[in-house]
């Protein structure tokens, strides 16, 4: 991850990273790692425990700061009361039983149960034990207490265990604690309150029970998208059409497969909502006929008639008319000749309050790749076109664009 694909959400954003007892302790490692290079500026405290399972060292070189251990408690004056009070998120993975009881108590034995103390952000916690210590009464209470407290608990996960054993108890994967930091972090962002629903994927239109038409979508700029939406703290719905992606954490998710799915979807969610963005490839056409049997390869070259799909930002702008809402809507234009002429005639057509189009001949921009060389048109006649950049870095763009646009219009 270089500073191209530094996250604007994480962005200077101090973070504690507590470290305890587990075997655990060296995927935290890769965490620390991951929100440094994302931009954030991480504080790894660890126990006695950690520092016999990873040196202190590793997370020096990883975050580039001092890893701080109990004994640093008697050396810098209140440090306790520093670190606590000068971070955005306090994040333990892992945590284990030890801890989690020393956080629900309020024991002060340990710098960081004391930065707990102390601190008044949020704070995350992965647990990771054996699947008989989660499974205690005990340890059962002390997550109801942190989570009564305001604390989120996040995992942990089934799987097979340091003693053999396989069920829940298992610390969640970096990545996916990342996604919790992500979304802690954007609460208060500008789109905190506002529901946005997001399409994303390319549209399948089945033939026969084999075969379909399909495009080249790999749904990559849509997720990007969501997440941008999550980060800036909004509610967000991810219409997907079928990708290997996952979904970011904290997006609701509604899987459909053809174009008229994806219609009833959208058209079902968009009351209420303050902000639709279509960046699905939506097929236009679709076979008129579908074959209940696979067509057989020995009877010859079948005759495929095709039928127009129905456009579904239109059906939007049409109901809208009626309920008000979405307050904007925001349409995608992939073309591969006369770019903007052809992305200008959408946005009038359609009501948009911004289009995004990309030229998709270009073979570092569109289908499956990570970059994007993206033009932005609002109603105003503005043009802003955007240098090659990551689709992570369009997104965030294009979700600052649509904050702006939902605070001019309240």
């Amino acid at each position: 991850m270089t500073s191209h694909s530094k996250i604007e959400v994480l962005a200077g954003r101090r973070i504690v990273l507590g470290v305890t007892g587990s075997i655990a302790a060296y995927k935290s490692a890769d965490l620390a790692s991951k929100l440094t290079q994302a931009g954030a500026v991480v504080d790894v405290v660890m126990t006695e425990a950690a520092c016999r399972f990873i040196s202190p060292l590793t997370f020096q070189s990883v975050t580039g700061r001092k890893a701080y251990v109990d004994d640093d408690l008697w050396v810098e004056h209140v440090l306790h009361i520093r670190l606590g009070r000068e971070a955005d998120l306090i994040l333990i993975a892992p945590c284990t039983a030890t801890t989690l009881s020393r956080l629900a108590t309020g024991s002060g034995e340990g710098l960081l149960p004391l930065i707990a103390l102390a601190a008044d952000c949020p704070m995350l916690v992965a647990p990771a034990m054996d699947v008989g210590m989660y499974a205690h009464a005990a340890t059962q209470a002390n997550v109801a207490v942190l989570e009564e407290r305001g604390a989120a608990i996040l995992g942990p996960v089934e799987g097979r265990m340091a003693s053999g054993e396989m069920g829940l108890g298992r610390m969640l994967e970096p990545t996916s604690i990342l996604g919790h930091v992500r979304q802690s972090l954007g609460d208060d962002g500008p789109l905190a309150g506002r529901k946005v629903i997001v399409t994303a994927g390319g549209t399948r239109e089945p033939v026969d029970p084999v075969r379909v038409i399909a495009n080249r979508s790999s749904g990559k700029q849509g997720y990007a998208i969501a997440q941008a939406a999550v980060d800036a703290g909004a509610d967000v719905l991810l219409i997907s059409a079928p990708t290997c992606l996952k979904a970011p954490v904290g997006v609701d998710v509604r899987s459909v497969e053809t174009a008229s799915d994806m219609q009833d979807a959208v058209l079902a969610a968009v009351d209420n909502a303050d902000v639709l963005v279509m960046a699905a490839a939506v097929a236009d056409f679709r076979p008129a006929d579908f074959q209940a049997e696979k067509i057989k390869r020995r009877k010859g070259v079948p005759a495929l008639e095709l039928e127009r799909t129905d456009d579904i930002l239109a059906l939007v702008a049409k109901q809208r008319e009626k309920s008000g809402t979405p307050v904007l809507l925001v349409g995608f234009a992939a073309e591969s000749e006369d770019l903007l002429d052809h992305a200008r005639a959408k946005l009038d057509e359609k009501g948009l309050a911004l289009i995004v189009a990309n030229d998709i001949s270009q073979p570092d921009a569109g289908f499956s790749v990570d970059t994007n060389r993206v033009v932005l048109i609002g109603t105003d006649g503005g043009v802003e076109e955007l240098p090659l950049m990551s689709k992570i870095k369009v997104a965030e763009t294009v979700i600052a664009r649509i904050a702006s646009l939902l605070t001019s219009t309240s």
